[in-house]
């Protein structure tokens, strides 16, 4: 980690809220919104933050895992998104998802007429609009968190696996 955190403080509680809080809390509250007001379904939802969080390479959110209602998407999702294009785990709606995420993070100047049509045959345009706040956030957020450090020290609760 880049960032000297002072001894006892919570590593992004520091640098989210105190460091800058006049930017940190409201980029707080931008993404937590992301999470408390979404429409999209939870396996949509899931693809596209799971594609921004292997691109960014963002070790917290690649472990985390949106709940809704209790439910959360089983474990083999991330290898369905890793495998987006050729998986039989997902419907169109959730493929698109994970498709709109990669391009949008690795190749935006090429989201041709093809992808827009596909796209606006499944989603609403007040849903595109909302997958890509969405998006943004998740690529700004995870890969300031990666870039950084901060994704290596902040651990989330019950976390059982390696770091």
């Amino acid at each position: 980690m880049i960032i000297d955190v002072p001894e006892g403080k919570d590593p992004i509680g520091y640098v989210w809220g105190e460091m800058v809080p006049g930017i940190g809390v409201a980029a707080s509250n931008f993404s937590l919104s992301v999470y408390s007001h979404s429409t999209l379904g939870l396996r949509e939802f899931e693809a596209a933050r799971l594609r921004i969080a292997q691109i960014n390479g963002c070790l917290f959110c690649m472990d985390w895992r949106t709940e809704r209602d209790g439910v959360k998407v089983e474990p083999e999702f991330a290898d369905a998104v890793t495998n987006w294009r050729t998986t039989d785990a997902f419907d169109e709606r959730t493929r698109l998802a994970a498709e709109y995420a990669e391009r949008y993070t690795t190749d935006h100047h090429n989201l041709d007429e093809d992808f827009w049509h596909r796209m606006l045959a499944r989603y609403s345009q007040a849903e595109v609009v909302e997958l890509s706040m969405s998006i943004g956030s998740w690529l700004a957020f995870g890969r300031l968190n990666h870039v950084l450090g901060l994704d290596s020290v902040c651990v989330l609760p019950g976390h059982t696996g390696n770091r």
